[in-house]
């Protein structure tokens, strides 16, 4: 698979066969991604693979938790902005309207929503999940930085002919991800990142995702 193809059919997976991932797969993806470019070559992004016992028991963890609300939660960071507007802000609503419409969903059905959104704390039935951390003191560009690792590793995934969905929904848990892993206390946990064979026949894989069109978003000057 070249870059294109991967790029062209990485989606965010969130339904996956049972079918467990290879340690030796993983291994190679990530000793490839150590490629990604940061500045000042300080590649601040750090990770935890989980699976089989750890990872039942962080889901059921989370399970137990979530009756409890907003008080269980604990974010170490606003996973969206409160001025979050315009573009931005209907690109966000329209996807999630077009999952659940996918399911056959619909708005004023809260309870089936917010069963929907439970599934992201189970990973999405993924077999791995991917725990992303960096110290605290790391700045914008090296956040900046873990991204374009995490991209790097994304792909490098679609290469192996896997999938993969980056979860920053797990932030609000992450008291309760320390509580079953072992994470710095001077590191802030970012990101999940659920990864497995994606179930591309599933309605849920395969609804339309689009993107701003080029010049929306980049403006071309002395060419």
């Amino acid at each position: 698979m070249n870059v294109s193809d991967a790029v062209a059919s990485r989606r965010s997976i969130r339904q996956y066969l049972d079918r467990p991932v290879d340690q030796a797969v993983l291994r190679r993806v990530l000793e490839k991604a150590q490629n990604a470019p940061s500045g000042g070559n300080t590649q601040p992004w750090n990770a935890v693979m989980i699976t089989g016992e750890p990872l039942e028991r962080l889901k059921a963890l989370v399970a137990d938790t979530i009756p409890q609300g907003s008080a269980a939660y604990s974010a170490e960071y606003p996973v969206y902005p409160a001025e979050l507007e315009g573009r931005y802000a209907a690109s966000r609503f329209g996807v999630g309207e077009a999952m659940y419409a996918s399911l056959g969903i619909p708005r004023e059905d809260k309870a089936q929503r917010l069963g929907m959104f439970r599934k992201n704390f189970r990973a999405f039935d993924a077999p791995v999940l991917m725990l992303v951390h960096t110290p605290r003191y790391m700045g914008l560009p090296q956040w900046s930085d873990i991204g374009m690792w995490l991209q790097t590793v994304l792909l490098l995934l679609r290469e192996e002919g896997l999938d993969s969905c980056a979860q920053e929904a797990w932030a609000i848990y992450q008291k309760q991800i320390r509580e079953v892993v072992a994470l710095p206390d001077d590191h802030i946990f970012f990101c999940g990142v659920a990864i497995g064979w994606g179930d591309r026949d599933a309605a849920i894989n395969g609804f339309p995702v689009p993107r701003e069109s080029l010049d929306n978003v980049v403006r071309w000057e002395g060419f």
